[in-house]
């Protein structure tokens, strides 16, 4: 089995159990290379300075915020971000219970697996049937690597999913978009229409099984690939003067980074505290806002 992203626990109430956090996603896409048609060799990204038109070294290269669309710009240091970041608990602390149907699929990101840890069998049996007994779900903030995500722990025969929630905020209403709204009859559907849909619907109507449905369409590409590959459609990449083990070493440092902000201490922070913390993080930018206005 593949290592855990994270061994933390779930909590709610005074109930703690041991778990660890794996991905319950497996990858499948492609991955293309792009190559000059002249040459077949690989072609880089460069970091192109716009004004200039020189390439810049990544330790000149700065992460900043476009602070009022108008072309100022607030750099932020790896310093800033540790200052701002919410601690990483490895912790999936339930705040509330709430009816899973209750939850537009809309909100569904990504889901991961929990697993019992060493004497945590008890408690996440407990917690695995309450939730199918119930038909609730687990609301719950939980980091993972560098981010915090909403939750919601949900049961799945005998597993507990952690599936990742979008906040409110990311998910774009559907009065935001040109919809045809009202009444059916106002685009000419008559009730002989309808009728005839719902026949049609009932006649394919059929038990949910994912294993019928495949990704045609990349069984199809992969199997033109090996047809080409057979018919002698192999391009070796050009060789070139620089090597790709500096690229892979950097790869290897981002990485590290992202492990190591992820281990961090845990700490419980009251309710009341992080609530304040909270509403003085949303002001700040009023009031920087303010600030700006009248220095102007």
């Amino acid at each position: 089995m593949a290592r855990p992203i994270w061994t933390g626990h779930i909590s709610f109430g005074l109930v703690n159990i041991p778990v660890t956090l794996h991905s319950a996603e497996k990858s499948f896409d492609l991955h293309f290379n792009l190559l000059d048609s002249r040459d077949h060799a690989r072609i880089r990204y460069e970091r192109v300075n716009e004004v200039t038109g020189e390439e810049v070294p990544w330790n000149q290269v700065v992460k900043a915020y476009d602070y009022d669309h108008e072309g100022n710009y607030v750099l932020l240091t790896e310093e800033d971000f540790k200052k701002a970041a919410v601690e990483a608990t490895q912790t999936v602390e339930i705040e509330d219970f709430v009816d899973l149907k209750a939850i537009d699929p809309l909100y569904f990101d990504k889901p991961y697996y929990l697993l019992p840890a060493k004497k945590g069998e008890k408690g996440y049996v407990l917690l695995r049937q309450i939730l199918k007994k119930t038909n609730m779900a687990g609301i719950a903030k939980v980091v993972i690597r560098t981010r915090q995500y909403l939750a919601a722990v949900i049961p799945l025969g005998d597993a507990l999913v952690l599936n990742v929630l979008r906040f409110k905020q990311e998910i774009k209403a559907p009065k935001e978009l040109e919809l045809p709204a009202g009444d059916p009859k106002q685009y000419k559907i008559s009730p002989k229409e309808l009728q005839m849909a719902e026949k049609l619907v009932d006649s394919m109507s059929a038990s949910w099984k994912p294993e019928r449905y495949h990704d045609d369409y990349r069984n199809a590409l992969l199997a033109w690939i090996e047809k080409k590959a057979k018919s002698g459609g192999i391009a070796p990449v050009a060789a070139t003067e620089e090597e790709q083990p500096a690229d892979k070493s950097a790869d290897v440092i981002d990485i590290m980074k992202l492990l190591q902000k992820s281990v961090e201490r845990r700490r419980k922070t009251p309710e009341k505290k992080t609530a304040a913390k909270s509403r003085a993080v949303a002001a700040r930018p009023h009031r920087a806002h303010r600030r700006a206005k009248r220095t102007a």
